[in-house]
């Protein structure tokens, strides 16, 4: 597991943009109080999903409108139709760690 940042950084309903390790990854803490590590890409257009909108346990990209599902990956608005990957997430005395392994088998 690779230390990304601290809880505080990301606060409840945001997400920010980190580099890991070459990969880039959208750190978001959802409305649901759980913080999620999703592949920084929208895989329709290829922008990048931090810059989208976080509502409920989804994330909209903000070009095209497409949804993904921070638990899965899988897209739940079109025009999007292929998952992202996402990544397992643990929170160890208020920091936020990641593993670089997609949890729901999608490659980059």
């Amino acid at each position: 597991m690779i230390r990304i940042c601290s809880v505080e950084d990301v606060p409840k309903g945001t997400v920010i943009s980190a580099d890991v390790e070459g990969t880039k990854i959208a750190i978001v803490h959802a409305e649901d109080g759980d913080v999620y590590a999703i592949y920084d890409e929208c895989s329709h257009a290829a922008v990048a999903l931090s810059e989208g909108e976080v509502d409920g346990c989804t994330l909209e990209c903000w070009l095209h409108g497409s949804r993904f599902d921070l638990r899965t990956g899988e897209p739940t608005g079109l025009p999007a139709t292929e998952p992202v990957p996402v990544y397992p997430v643990e929170i160890r005395d208020g920091d936020i760690y990641l593993s670089l392994t997609p949890s729901n088998g999608v490659t980059p």
